[in-house]
């Protein structure tokens, strides 16, 4: 018996019905599939630039999230290199979702990673003098980006990642951690909603500015690419204090210099100013003065906005930490603690139509929320430009000892030309920022 055939219309129309039906029946919900389970099409695709102990410390943190897959990884160092590719691929196997396996590329030139089309976001774990050319390289990539503290190794450099951020519609979190800790957000909060009365003054305990790199030349590896190591910098002499062999498990000492880093006022400051930068709703905008003291003192700074409120970067015998002086009474934050005088102040609780600030419990989690919904994080790309301009501006101050006045919307400093060439080093090897 011959089949009767479908006119061609209706077959057209049914194919179409058919192949829709098909692609509806791929595409699973991820509550059919079970707790855990989470759909290729929620999968974020990270790629790292920079494999060293921070590198490997974002690894593990970004390894929890059952969201995302680390494809590749870029480092001038390929010892480091090595050991990150078997420490990702080691982690990805222990993954319950094993269709978050894929295989995992290395590449000694991070250019090559961010070409990929694969790869979603980049997370960017080197020397600070790296981060605006390679975060700006990947925004033109269309990449997210996770960048380490500080954002910028100069107001010139933060401020072209802000606008490459914006240009290309990505989304930058910065690195400092801390705005998604309870006891930062409480201090906060506390200080937002005059717990301590109106601020006059806040001490922040971090460490030195920074001083040009002077220690003698040592023969490079040849396990590293120092060329590509310096970059857009200085390409000054290779030294273990810039970048130790894989063995010595450091933080390593290039954030001392002020050519690749802004030293610990910079490293810590990051943290820290940010919270004071926080805590007086200073995220788009900063201090106005920078007075240093007249000697060589790597302590002693004074910063004033606009509101009359001053920050000094002194000692005040609690070590990286932030204390908020109020007309009240105090508050001290740190990792450590968080205390007050009156001792009932920092155990206060707060009403219910309080001031609050932005919730983050997981400070990776909130980036990887913030690029599925288009919502900026915590630490967005202004906030981090912001933070490390007070840090870039500190060192500027103590490197010219004078006075200096700052105009945070045009980001210049006011009559002082010599203070200006300063706010944006020039670029080595043909490296640019846009």
């Amino acid at each position: 018996m011959q089949k009767k055939q479908l006119p061609l219309n209706t077959r057209r129309q049914f194919m179409k019905q058919g192949l829709r039906a098909a692609v509806a029946f791929t595409i699973i919900p991820r509550f059919v599939m079970g707790r855990g389970y989470t759909a290729p099409s929620d999968m974020l695709t990270l790629g790292f630039i920079g494999t060293g102990k921070q590198g490997n410390i974002l690894l593990d943190y970004f390894h929890k999230n059952t969201q995302t897959v680390v494809l590749a990884a870029s480092d001038v160092d390929s010892k480091k290199l090595q050991a990150f590719h078997k420490h990702a691929e080691k982690l990805a196997a222990q993954k319950e979702n094993k269709l978050q396996y894929k295989p995992f590329s290395p590449y000694p030139d991070f250019r090559e990673l961010i070409q990929r089309k694969d790869i979603d976001a980049v997370v960017i774990a080197t020397p600070d003098h790296w981060h605006a050319v390679m975060a700006v390289m990947a925004a033109n990539a269309g990449k997210h980006v996770y960048c380490e503290k500080p954002m910028a190794h100069s107001v010139g450099e933060g401020r072209a990642m802000v606008n490459a951020m914006k240009r290309n519609k990505v989304i930058l979190q910065t690195g400092s951690m801390q705005r998604s800790w309870d006891k930062f957000r409480t201090a906060v909060e506390l200080v937002r909603n005059g717990y301590i009365g109106e601020v006059k003054e806040v001490l922040v305990t971090v460490g030195d500015p920074a001083v040009p790199f002077d220690l003698p030349g040592m023969p490079v590896p040849d396990y590293l690419n120092w060329n590509g190591w310096c970059g857009p910098s200085v390409h000054g002499p290779y030294h273990t204090e810039l970048s130790p062999p894989i063995e010595q498990d450091i933080y390593p000492h290039w954030r001392n210099y002020k050519e690749y880093g802004g030293g610990i006022l910079s490293d810590w400051g990051a943290h820290m100013f940010d919270i004071v930068q926080w805590a007086l709703d200073m995220d788009s905008s900063g201090p106005i003065k920078f007075d240093a003291p007249k000697d060589n003192a790597v302590k002693g700074l004074t910063m004033t906005y606009a509101n009359g409120i001053v920050m000094k970067h002194v000692d005040f015998g609690r070590k990286y930490a932030v204390r908020f002086i109020g007309e009240k009474g105090t508050i001290d934050v740190s990792r450590e603690f968080l205390d007050s005088n009156p001792a009932n102040i920092a155990t206060a609780t707060l009403a219910p139509d309080a001031k609050r600030v932005y919730n983050s419990a997981n400070h990776y989690q909130d980036w990887l929320d913030a690029i599925k919904t288009g919502k900026q994080p915590i630490a967005d790309v202004e906030t981090g430009h912001r933070t490390s301009s007070v840090c870039a501006l500190a060192n500027i101050a103590y490197w010219l000892r004078r006075p200096l006045e700052w105009d945070p919307q045009k980001e210049k400093f006011k009559n002082d030309t010599e203070a200006n060439l300063l706010l944006t080093p020039k670029m080595h090897s043909g490296w640019k920022l846009r």
